[in-house]
């Protein structure tokens, strides 16, 4: 298998796999609609970049070799993953699909999606793991920031799949109709996955 096979290969099931991202894209798609997915999916494709760029910079060997530093950015990340699912919890503002979504909700939509992936620890995880496991020592500079292109543009595809796909009229009246129960369990799987990234990282 090529080094270009195995970084598309890896991110491609790093991508697909559930977890925080999914959910942020879930909630932005059938809450505001599909401008507000694929504004949050865009987001999400954009914080790839931050792990992308400190990982290329050789700051994420300095990460791995400071137990201290390492486990502060897992608990940053695991907060801020309490944090949304704690809004989602005790959100109280009632959805319509006729609800006109504004140009501030599109910033804020793009803003959660990059702050959930920028602070995110298992794409940290899975970005340090390609350049350390799959892309060979030496490999030019330029190519690296290109397979870091290629890992944004993989997230943005998927997640902007998954904005079209619940934002879709028949699926998003249904979700709206059960809105208390679909942000309760988008707020528990959120604050599920921060406690299962703070306790990991403690450990």
């Amino acid at each position: 298998m090529t080094e270009l096979s195995a970084v598309a290969l890896f991110t491609l099931l790093a991508v697909i796999s559930p977890g925080a991202d999914f959910a942020m894209v879930t909630r932005s798609s059938y809450a505001l609609g599909r401008r507000a997915g694929l504004a949050a999916a865009a987001g999400i494709a954009l914080g790839v970049q931050v792990h992308v760029l400190y990982t290329v910079l050789g700051v994420a060997v300095i990460i791995s070799h400071s137990p201290a530093l390492f486990l502060a950015m897992k608990v940053l990340g695991a907060g801020y993953l309490i944090y949304l699912g704690y809004q989602s919890l005790t959100n109280t503002t009632r959805l319509s699909l006729e609800g006109k979504v504004s140009s501030k909700s599109l910033v804020a939509a793009l803003r959660t999606g990059f702050m959930t992936n920028a602070l995110n620890p298992k794409t940290m995880l899975f970005v340090v793991s390609a350049y350390t496991q799959v892309v060979q020592p030496g490999t030019p500079l330029v190519l690296d920031f290109a397979y870091g292109a290629f890992m944004s543009f993989a997230h943005w595809g998927w997640f902007s799949l998954v904005a079209v796909f619940f934002s879709s009229a028949g699926l998003r009246k249904a979700m709206i109709e059960r809105q208390v129960v679909v942000d309760r369990v988008i707020g528990v799987a959120l604050i599920g996955l921060g406690l299962a990234v703070g306790v990991a990282g403690v450990r």
